[in-house]
Formats: C-alpha cells, sequence, structure tokens
C-alpha cells in the first residue's frame, strides 16, 4: 500500500476546443504554435507529452461526450442526451423520468422562421422572461409539469415531469435535426430556417405525447414572449427580440456512478458553462459557483484559478478546470482571438502552477479540435501534456506544445478512457491488478 505522504493530488485543465488543424494565412501553423504560451511550452519541456482522441481512434466527440471520457466514463453506453446534463448544470436535481432538453433564445419571424439564432446574445432581462414562462405556460395534460430554466446568457434548459413521456422526440432546431418523415425538407428549411415541428422517433404513445407536449409548450410560450415588455424594450433599442424558444437534445436522466467512488478521489469542477457543471453534478462533484466565470471571451480565468487553489487547500484531491473561450472563438472562426484566448489560458496556468502545493501534478489537454477553418470538431488527435511541481516527473524535454510536437512525446497515442488510469498512476495512487 502506498504511504499516504506518497499521495499526489492532480489538476486537470481542459483547453476546450484548443487543437487546430494547420492554417495556411499563417504559414501552416495552427492557433496554439503560434499563440505565446511560456508555461505550456515549459510543460512540454519538464513534463510528459502526448496526444489524444478522447471518445476514440478517430472518432469525432462533442464537449459533453469527450468530458464523459475523460473522467473515465464510456459514453457510448451510459450517454442519454445533451439536454439531461444542462438541465443538471442549472442546479435541478433530476428524477428518474424526466425529459430534459437544450435550448436557446432565438429570435423568430412571421412562420416562425428564424431571424437571429440567440438573440443577439441575449443577457439582460431573462430571468423576467423565464419567470413570464413559467407563471403562463400551462400544458393541456395536468400530469405533466414543465419548469423553463436560465443556463448562461442565450442559452437554457426546459425538462417535463410526470408519466407517460419519452425522450424519443426530434429536435426543433433545424441545424440539429434531420425531418424524420420528411428527408426531402431538410434543404428547403436550411435556405429558409424555421422552428421546425417536434415529431416522435418511434411509434410509442409516450413519444407522440411528448411530441405533441413540446410543441404546444413552444407555442405557447412564443405567444407570452413576444407581448413581454422585456422585448418591446429590445425592439425599440434596436436590439433582436427574445420572442422564441428553439428546443433540442432532448435526453431522459442518466444515472452514473459517483466520481469519488469510482476513482476514490474527492473531485471538485471548477466550469462557467451548464454543460460542463451539470456533467460535474451528475457525477457527484463539488461545483463551486466562479465569480466572473461567463463561458465566453469575457470569462475571468484568474478567478477560476484561484478558485482552483481554495479548492486544494480544502482537501479536494482531483479538480477538473474548463475553458469554453477558445472552443467558442474557433466555431466562430476567429483565429485572432482564438490566439489571444490561448494565451489568457497560459496566463491562467501560470497562476495555478505558482500557488498549488507541490504534491500537485497537472494535465493540460484539449477535449478534441475544432477547427477554425471548419468552424466545427474533427476528428484529428489534440496535444496533452501532465507535468508535476515537484519535477518527480521526467520530462520530454520538448521546445514547444503543439499539436506537431506532440507525437515526439514519451505518452505517444491516449485515447480518453485511458487518461484517469494515467493520471492515477502519476498520482502515486494506481491499484495493482493480480498478484
Amino acid at each position: 500500500m502506498m504511504d499516504p505522504s506518497h499521495l499526489k493530488t492532480c489538476v486537470l485543465v481542459v483547453l476546450d476546443g484548443m487543437a487546430d488543424l494547420e492554417i495556411p494565412a499563417m504559414d501552416g501553423k495552427t492557433p496554439v504554435e503560434a499563440a505565446r504560451t511560456p508555461i505550456l511550452d515549459l510543460f512540454a519541456k519538464e513534463g510528459k507529452v502526448g496526444y489524444m482522441h478522447s471518445i476514440g481512434y478517430w472518432k469525432v466527440g462533442g464537449s459533453d461526450t469527450s468530458h464523459m471520457a475523460l473522467l473515465g466514463y464510456d459514453p457510448w453506453s451510459i450517454y442519454t442526451g445533451r439536454g439531461p446534463i444542462e438541465v443538471a448544470g442549472t442546479g435541478v436535481n433530476l428524477q428518474e423520468g424526466d425529459v430534459s432538453i437544450r435550448c436557446n433564445y432565438c429570435t423568430v419571424g412571421d412562420g416562425m422562421h428564424i431571424l437571429d439564432r440567440t438573440a443577439g446574445y441575449v443577457r439582460d432581462g431573462i430571468e423576467e422572461l423565464a419567470n413570464a414562462i413559467n407563471d403562463g405556460v400551462h400544458l393541456s395534460d395536468p400530469s405533466v409539469k414543465a419548469e423553463f430554466r436560465n443556463s448562461q446568457d442565450y442559452r437554457c434548459v426546459v425538462y417535463f415531469r410526470g408519466p407517460g413521456i419519452s425522450a424519443s422526440i426530434s429536435d426543433m432546431d433545424p441545424s440539429y435535426d434531420i425531418i424524420i418523415d420528411a428527408p426531402m425538407e431538410r434543404d428547403k428549411v436550411k435556405e429558409n430556417p424555421r422552428i421546425i415541428d417536434c415529431k416522435p422517433r418511434d411509434n410509442s404513445k409516450e413519444a407522440i405525447h411528448m411530441a405533441e407536449l413540446l410543441n404546444e409548450w413552444v407555442e405557447k410560450s412564443h405567444d407570452i414572449l413576444k407581448k413581454h415588455p422585456v422585448n418591446k424594450r429590445r425592439e425599440e433599442q434596436g436590439k433582436p427580440p427574445a420572442n422564441c424558444i428553439m428546443p433540442r437534445g432532448a435526453g431522459e436522466t442518466p444515472m452514473y456512478e459517483p466520481f469519488h467512488e469510482k476513482w476514490h478521489l474527492k473531485g471538485a469542477c471548477v466550469a462557467g458553462t451548464g454543460l460542463i457543471k451539470g456533467l460535474g453534478n451528475l457525477m457527484g462533484m463539488r461545483t463551486p459557483d466562479v465569480p466572473g466565470a461567463t463561458g465566453y471571451v469575457d470569462s475571468d480565468l484568474l478567478s477560476k484559478a484561484r478558485v482552483t487553489v481554495e479548492l486544494l487547500e480544502e482537501g479536494m484531491e482531483f479538480i477538473l478546470v474548463h475553458v469554453e473561450s477558445i472552443d467558442e472563438v474557433s466555431h466562430d472562426g476567429n483565429v485572432k482571438l482564438k490566439i489571444e484566448m490561448l494565451e489568457k489560458g497560459d496566463e491562467m496556468l501560470e497562476y495555478i502552477a505558482e500557488h498549488v502545493p507541490d504534491n500537485t501534478i497537472i494535465c493540460v489537454l484539449s477535449d478534441h479540435t475544432t477547427s477554425c477553418e471548419k468552424g466545427d470538431h474533427t476528428a484529428d488527435p489534440s496535444p496533452l501534456v501532465i507535468w508535476s511541481k515537484d519535477s518527480s516527473i521526467q520530462g520530454d524535454g520538448l521546445q514547444k506544445f503543439s499539436e506537431h510536437h506532440a507525437y515526439k512525446g514519451s505518452l505517444k497515442h491516449v485515447e480518453g478512457k485511458d487518461l484517469m488510469p494515467i493520471l492515477l498512476n502519476f498520482m502515486n495512487r494506481h491499484e495493482q491488478f493480480g498478484a
């Protein structure tokens, strides 16, 4: 049995969407290679480096499924959709059988045609809008209750609780779903996007009923929002009104093995986005509110660093730190801003490295590659590094942390499912199998 004095703690930093492809306009460099990242470069010199596919060899992962894999959970067997994770991120204690759906506030015109997918990244007045929906929408089936909650800015969620419902329904967001019984219609919808009717994905009475209820809920909430004073003010100010809710990603409540039981570690999750906080909540991790953490380019990353150090001082043994802004600007195709966000992330790492106890290892990685040129996730591997403050890890001696240099590292190829055992080994917490 390992001497307790030799046990280490771990900070896992996920720079969401950090990895990228070569950009011709930058002479074939990636944003990571173009950014000034002295701390990541130090980690690459003094730590172990490799490259990763999070959910499987050359498979494209979402942020939700990728994080599940990184924390040692098999997304292929337990993933039930993004909806319940987002709902859990708002602090809801979900029950078995609940149907949870992620949504956007959006702006629609006549015929529910979509004019702005985010209602101008609406922030102001959304609490008033949420209260109006919850107070004013009454479903035709009184045995089923719907509760709407804001998640972050234009992002929001709704969950349904009651008998006779199912998550086997289609999305109402034309960017995500295929219209089941009219596949030829998808191209028409893309050319002139509109909120599409929810439809059952199977012939069960539960799916049919749930689709009807969601359509009813969207219609009734739209009637409330388009008349609301908040939106009247937005229109007067020349801003797009948040006059409709656009649902997608329905799922039923997943049942995860608690993180502390799975890995025998006291875990915490430091994040600003509802998705990652939701995963932490569902896994029983501590998920503190972080002052100034927004999930966007204005997020206070040093605040996340300070909270991380405080959690270690309070006895946490494993902390997931998530930075979303890098992925956001990658989807927008903004290379310049991605470089700036990477450099801000490096400053956050500097604070963490300086202030954590000596018995701490820091692992930095990207949950997936997000291409600025393609504006989406790709299956390309992403770099990772594991560094120890007390120099107990023999370094690979690399001069730069980047996608290209990762292939020279001693960790070689890593899949997400292997990460936790690797980290436990460097934490001196691995368990022997066999005599």
